[in-house]
């Protein structure tokens, strides 16, 4: 994966006026830690992240951000803060990665070969309940997505998380549970003639089959 570069200014206040003031002048104010160093205030251009903070692949994109630590220095983004009215980003965490540490991002899931799932191609429809999982891998083999191939899939089919292929040096966390991601739900209109028929199915058994004259 590419690595994205955004400029960075060291921030000597903290606080709440502070971060206010940052804000202000078009800037967004955040917090690197990790890599056994001390935390670093600084702020980053409000343009500059809006460009990426909004895209599903954010959390696992590596960033270099120049200003800050030294030179070829890597981070991740682990959380954001947003602003309930305006969606902007009000506050970033970034994450020093060293070389060849292993490190937890979310990756998002894209599903691939819809046409190939007998269920959808009935009008089953794909339940997706999860659209990204955490990952654990080196920040140099970060995947951008994963991918979840539907082929074969019938209706209530059921991917869960450990079901996912991920590729060598990618891994779940230690300790994941195995939760759903998505399942093919049969269509409304097939599950109320499937009722139908059961109900129908059940007054037969009761009278035997006999039916009753006008």
């Amino acid at each position: 994966m590419s690595t994205i570069v955004l400029e960075a200014k060291n921030r000597e206040k903290c606080g709440t006026g502070a971060a206010r003031s940052c804000r202000k002048d078009g800037q967004v104010p955040c917090i690197i830690y990790g890599d056994a160093k001390k935390p670093e205030s600084v702020s980053v251009s409000s343009d500059s992240l809006n460009r990426y903070v909004h895209k599903p692949n954010f959390f696992s994109t590596v960033f270099e951000i120049k200003g800050v630590g030294g030179k070829g220095q890597k981070f991740v983004a682990k959380d954001v803060q947003f602003h309930p009215v305006t969606n902007l980003p009000l506050h970033v965490d970034f994450m020093r990665v060293g070389k060849g540490s292993r490190v937890s991002v979310r990756v998002p899931l894209i599903f691939v070969n819809e046409l190939a799932s007998p269920g959808l191609k009935s009008g089953g429809v794909l339940n997706v309940l999860v659209h990204e999982i955490d990952v654990v891998c080196d920040p140099e083999d970060i995947p951008e997505n994963i991918e979840i191939d539907l082929t074969g899939f019938e209706f209530h089919h059921t991917v869960h998380a450990h079901d996912v292929k991920l590729r060598d040096g990618v891994t779940l966390p230690i300790g994941c549970k195995n939760f759903t991601i998505a399942t093919v739900v049969a269509p409304t209109v097939m599950k109320k003639e499937e009722t139908e028929e059961e109900k129908a199915t059940a007054t037969a058994d009761k009278t035997g089959g006999a039916t009753t004259a006008a």
